[in-house]
């Protein structure tokens, strides 16, 4: 059963994976200009962040053949990474997808990606229903509309802490050191709107 507990610490780099849910360019296009301006950026950033800490990263793809495949500008930061075509909304309740989740041994989701009222909310509530501590990147997933802040809203409710990209990154680096040592590692690293480090 999940901890509730476990939802005032801060995560633990060794003990998560980075869900990248649905980030197509029919689903990204589909929400307003403003809500959408840098989100594929702060998801690029949290996958080199991830990659330097050691972190799995796995993305998920819907229909495809209606939405696109992965972002285009996405792409080249999930080299690979998994990209696993998702059946059911809630990807832990998918039967193809879930498995290679929990392959990766890890027990804390960090979800990012699209539409937050679904597949985004859907994927927290399954997740969380299987024991797993899961947390939203706020400034990462989108919907359009009123969508956006109802699936916030459903997903805060049933105890998802949602954090902003920022916060993820310094959480998973913990200290000066490390945070020194990601930017020497990304030479000409550029900060991703909205993420003043």
């Amino acid at each position: 059963m999940h901890d509730d507990g476990a939802m005032s610490r801060l995560l633990e780099a060794n003990d998560s994976v980075l869900l990248v849910i649905d980030v197509q360019p029919d689903f990204v296009d589909r929400v307003e200009v403003d809500r959408r301006a840098g989100m594929v950026e702060r998801i690029a950033f949290l996958a080199a962040t991830a990659r330097h800490a050691g972190i799995p990263v796995i993305a998920t793809v819907e229909s495809p053949e209606r939405w696109g495949e992965l972002h285009p500008q996405l792409a080249p930061h999930l080299t690979g990474a998994p990209v696993l075509r998702k059946e059911v909304f809630g990807l832990g309740d998918d039967p193809a997808v879930l498995p290679i989740v929990e392959a990766t041994g890890r027990r804390t989701a960090v979800l990012t990606g699209l539409e937050t009222d679904v597949c985004v909310a859907h994927s927290a509530l399954s997740l969380l229903d299987r024991g797993w501590r899961v947390i939203c990147v706020g400034d990462a997933v989108a919907s359009p509309g009123a969508a956006h802040d109802a699936g916030i809203e459903r997903m805060r409710g049933a105890g998802v802490p949602v954090l902003c990209a920022k916060q993820v990154h310094y959480e998973w680096l913990r200290t000066v050191a490390a945070a020194q040592a990601f930017r020497a590692a990304h030479p000409g690293f550029v900060e991703p709107p909205g993420v003043l480090l």
